[in-house]
């Protein structure tokens, strides 16, 4: 497909700004460090990697695709993270029991979720997945048109293995709610992250059956976090639950 009119401004965007930031970018790249060191390194959600929810008479299934929130970063164990709460409330909604199965890891990029975690995904037929990217992609400056593309590729792949499925996508991150990000870094990593926003915001509706979750401005703050960047075990129920309240109204 060829560019729209709004990509080709938000690469614009991109490449303008990139040049504009060149002779700060040894700061940021300190200001990077100092906030990887003070985040530290949440382990993975512990436990099982896949799980059910709900005890309705009908039963449908649930791929969780991803980057650290799907791998659970922040939560003891799947059930307390993004799978387990997205699957618990979705079946609420639905009244069927949730069949949930999580394949994430830590960093990675949409790229890098073709390259590594397709292959771990079971070739068999989902009737929901939840793709939790954006994060990365936003850390490691990934430019708008490199976002659109990887993305569209990969909504392709689950296509060809679940090509009934409904496919949910997760808000790019909210940068401008951390509480450990300093500046300059943090307001331009916001930036990024809402022009990827505005791209999945249209890249998405070319798709049938796949809904974005544009950047929320209703889920709650307070106990959101778990160091500053992941969401703790609060921060992922109350997320999970405004993401189906939206998606369910499709």
């Amino acid at each position: 497909m060829s560019e729209t009119p709004l990509l080709k401004k938000l690469q614009r965007q991109f490449v303008a700004g990139s040049i504009g930031l060149l002779p700060i970018v040894p700061m940021l790249l300190v200001q990077g460090q100092i906030t990887r060191w003070k985040v530290g390194l949440l382990p993975d959600a512990e436990g099982p990697m896949h799980g059910s929810a709900g005890d309705g008479s009908a039963k449908e299934s649930l791929l969780v695709l991803g980057e650290s929130t799907v791998a659970g970063l922040g939560a003891r164990d799947h059930e307390h993270a993004l799978a387990g709460r997205f699957a618990h409330y979705l079946s609420q909604k639905l009244d069927k029991q949730i069949d949930w199965q999580v394949v994430g890891k830590n960093g990675v990029t949409a790229r890098r979720t073709i390259d590594e975690l397709v292959p771990l995904v079971p070739k068999t037929a989902f009737d929901h997945v939840l793709l939790g990217l954006g994060g990365n992609d936003v850390m490691k400056l990934s430019s708008p048109k490199k976002w659109r593309s990887d993305m569209r590729e990969l909504i392709g792949i689950v296509r060809k293995y679940s090509p009934d499925s409904i496919i949910y996508m997760s808000n790019c991150p909210m940068i401008v709610m951390s509480p450990i990000m300093p500046e300059p870094i943090k307001s331009i990593l916001w930036r990024l992250s809402q022009m990827h926003d505005a791209n999945a915001k249209e890249f998405s509706l070319e798709f049938e059956r796949i809904h974005y979750f544009p950047q929320p401005v209703d889920v709650p703050l307070e106990g959101f976090f778990a160091d500053g960047l992941h969401p703790s075990e609060q921060g992922y129920d109350d997320w999970s639950r405004a993401m189906v309240d939206h998606f369910i109204k499709y």
